[in-house]
């Protein structure tokens, strides 16, 4: 499945780098803890939090992630979404919860 596939069943307003959303997803995780993200995500996967730290873009870099899903419509800071855009690091917005998005993913990828 290709990031562009979530948008319409997740409602996503794709913030940044329109490019990923030609990224193969190999799965998702779900967690708020940047250190979880870091010691447990598998590249390739789609990442849904609520956070909008600045520290967002590292680890989904780092990880090599297919993108970040945010959820319930927070409001990205423009600081995140200029580093995120300079980094080719994909960045959704959501008005789903948490567990609605990471329901969608999961019967998607069935």
């Amino acid at each position: 499945m290709k990031f562009k596939d979530l948008t319409e069943e997740l409602s996503l307003e794709i913030r940044t780098c329109r490019d990923g959303l030609r990224n193969d997803i190999t799965g998702a995780y779900v967690s708020d803890l940047l250190s979880d993200v870091m010691g447990n995500s598998k590249a390739g996967e789609i990442w849904i939090t609520l956070q909008t730290h600045m520290n967002i873009v590292a680890v989904a870099g780092l990880k090599n992630l297919a993108g970040i899903i945010i959820v319930k419509n927070r409001k990205v800071p423009d600081d995140i979404l200029q580093k995120a855009e300079a980094e080719k690091v994909t960045i959704a917005t959501t008005p789903l919860s948490t567990f609605e998005a990471a329901g969608r993913v999961y019967k998607m990828l069935q």
